[in-house]
This record gives C-alpha cells, structure tokens and sequence, in this order.
C-alpha cells in the first residue's frame, strides 16, 4: 500500500479532543522576493560583499516573517552590524591562519590545532545568536549549548565519519541533532531530540542505490548509442584529431557524474535526516514535532532548482528558494497536547522574566 507523504503527518492522534495537530505553512511569494532579493545582489556586489551582511537580515526577516504556525508568524531581529563583525572575525582568523601557514607553518600547524577547539566555540556562540534573535507570538527562542558539546557534534563526529568512508555518518547526524534540538529553549522550556539510526542508515543507503542505478543508467545509455552508431563517434574522433581535448571530455565527464552522485546521496540523505530530527523532537515533554518529507522528491525539487537557476543566470534563484520553503513547511507540524491557548499563555508569562536579558543581548552570528 502506499502512503502519501501528508498521510503520515495527518496520522497524529485526534479521537482525544484535547490532542491537536498543527501545520506549519510559508505565505510568500517568488514575486515579493524576488524584489528583496535582487536588491541584495545589487548594494552587495556596489559595496564589495560588505552588504551581504544586512542582505541576511532582509532575507531571513522575509523568510521568517512568513513562516507560519496557528496563525502567528516567526520574528527575526538580527542587526546587519552583528552578522557583519561575526564575518569579519571569522574571516580574519582565516586570513591569519593562511598567512601563518605560508611564512611560519609551525605556527599555522599550532594554529590548526587550537582551531579544534576555536571553531566549536564559534559554532556554540552561533547557534545561542540564531536561537535567541528569533522570536515566536513576542517569545524569544535560546540555546544552552556548550563548547564540549560542540566539539563532539562538529569536529569529532566529522572526523569519524570521513575516516570511516561515510559509514558512521548517522551518527555524526545523530550527535548534531540532539546537540541542536536538546539545548534548544522557548520560554524557558526545553525541547528534546533523539533521532533514531535506522532512518538515518536507510535514507543514506537508498540514497546511494538510488545515485548508482542513475549512474549505471547513464552508462548503459552512453555505452548502448556508441554500440548502435561506432561510425559516428570514430568519424567525430578524426574529425577533431585532437585526443587531448577527448581525454580533457572524459576527465570533465567523470567529475560531474562524480559530484552528481555525491549530490544525489547527500540531498535524498538530508530529507531523511530533516524527517528523523523532527520526527524526534519533543517539546516541554510532551508536544511532538513531526516532519513527512518524501525524500524522492525533496531530491527532484532541490535538483531542479538548481538546474532552473543556473540556465536563468539566477534570475529564478528566488522562485526555486520559495518552492523549496514552501514544500517543506507544508509537510511539518506539531501534535499539541492539551490548550494552546493556555499553553502559549503560561509560556508568554514564564518568558516575560527573562526576556529583558534576550534584549540586552549582544552576540555575533559567525556563519554557522
């Protein structure tokens, strides 16, 4: 039998009238972005990228803003001066680290390792900026995150999953997730997120069956046409008489195909990944998140997006964005139990001690 991708999300529980479930949705438009956007190309390239950093604040206050759950939207208030001294720090580490490198390599080596622990620490500063510049029905969001926690989700889950070829890559999935989801905190209460491996190792493996069956379609497509007509590329062969060129083909041939199977597997691996997050997150102990991504076609749009965009020049870089919001917004909700109005209200008013420290908060967002 087969499940249609908002079955799954429309399964929460309804028989006890007191358990209800929401959908989030994303109201804009491509036309209404497509006037920030264009905007933010333009003063950043006129100011040399220095623009880019408010450009972040337009897009995601528009993105945000029409961000919608039980009627309410989400709140960005980032300032274009945090984002832009986060980049500026981040790119001056980079620029030192490189110098170090060429003149004194003992001391970029040095300077690598300490990076080991510099970047968590900019990773976990990052997520508390993106966390607490957010704000839902007037509350802001936090994160309680920590440098040890970071160094375990970014840098060592990282490291095992390159040295084992990918294989322990849920894990390293699994540590980010529950790292992100479970220091996570609107109103003072928390959330909890423990995804599940086997979604996780299913959606890698298929996604891999799914990028070599593509693969070896291609080739028996190519191998098929040069068995059916040998005469035709012999003749083009010759005609060229330029073998470098043919050998520069096949070496451009296989990179695309190369990184089109990466792409393929990591695309179709972060639907199932989002799916497993979500599906997993609790908030303040009992209200479950839930998200029905078809992985098949999170990959097609997201492909699809990409070739519309670069065959446009970009030009419809802001339809496919919406395109690719609006799907995933419309296939994830929440299974509320209970009121929500008086759960919202004993939130507001369990968040109203603490928001004049959200106020007088000033961090930096470094990228992450």
């Amino acid at each position: 039998m087969v499940v249609s991708e908002t079955t799954a999300l429309e399964a929460a529980p309804t028989r006890d009238v007191s358990i209800d479930f929401h959908r989030f949705s994303f109201m804009g438009s491509a036309k209404e972005y497509f006037g920030i956007w264009i905007v933010n190309v333009f003063l950043t390239i006129v100011t040399v990228g220095i623009y880019s950093a408010w450009a972040k604040v337009r897009r995601n206050r528009y993105f945000y803003g029409n961000t919608v759950l039980l009627g309410r939207a989400f709140e960005y208030h980032a300032k274009g001066k945090q984002i832009l001294i986060g980049r500026v720090i981040v790119f001056g580490y980079l620029i030192l680290y490189n110098l170090l490198l060429t003149f004194v390599p003992i001391v970029g080596i040095v300077l690598f390792l300490l990076s080991l622990f510099f970047v968590p620490w900019l990773a976990a500063r990052g997520l508390r900026f993106s966390a607490r510049v957010t704000s839902y029905r007037n509350v802001r969001f936090d994160f309680v995150g920590t440098t040890g926690g970071a160094f375990k989700a970014f840098i060592l889950g990282g490291f095992l999953s390159v040295v084992t070829l990918g294989l322990l890559t849920p894990l390293a999935s699994r540590w980010v997730g529950r790292y992100v989801g479970t220091n996570l905190r609107f109103g003072g209460r928390a959330f909890e997120t423990n995804p599940p491996f086997g979604p996780l190792y299913r959606g890698m493996f298929l996604g891999v069956g799914l990028a070599l069956a593509l693969g070896l379609l291609v080739m028996a497509i190519v191998t098929g046409t040069f068995r059916a007509a040998p005469d035709l590329f012999a003749s083009v062969l010759a005609d060229s008489g330029d073998v470098r060129m043919w050998q520069w083909v096949i070496v451009g041939a296989g990179y695309v195909g190369t990184m089109s199977f990466y792409a393929i597997v990591a695309l179709f691996y972060s639907a199932a990944v989002r799916n497993a997050v979500w599906g997993s997150t609790i908030f303040d102990g009992k209200h479950r998140f839930l998200s029905g991504l078809s992985r098949g076609r999170y990959t097609w749009i997201a492909i699809s997006n990409f070739v519309v965009t670069i065959l446009t020049l970009g030009l419809l870089r802001p339809w496919a964005v919406v395109r690719m919001a609006r799907y995933k917004w419309t296939l994830t909700g929440v299974t509320v139990f209970g009121a929500v109005g008086t759960l919202m209200s004993d939130i507001e008013a369990q968040a109203s001690a603490v928001g004049a420290e959200f106020m007088d908060f000033e961090g930096f967002d470094f990228g992450f």
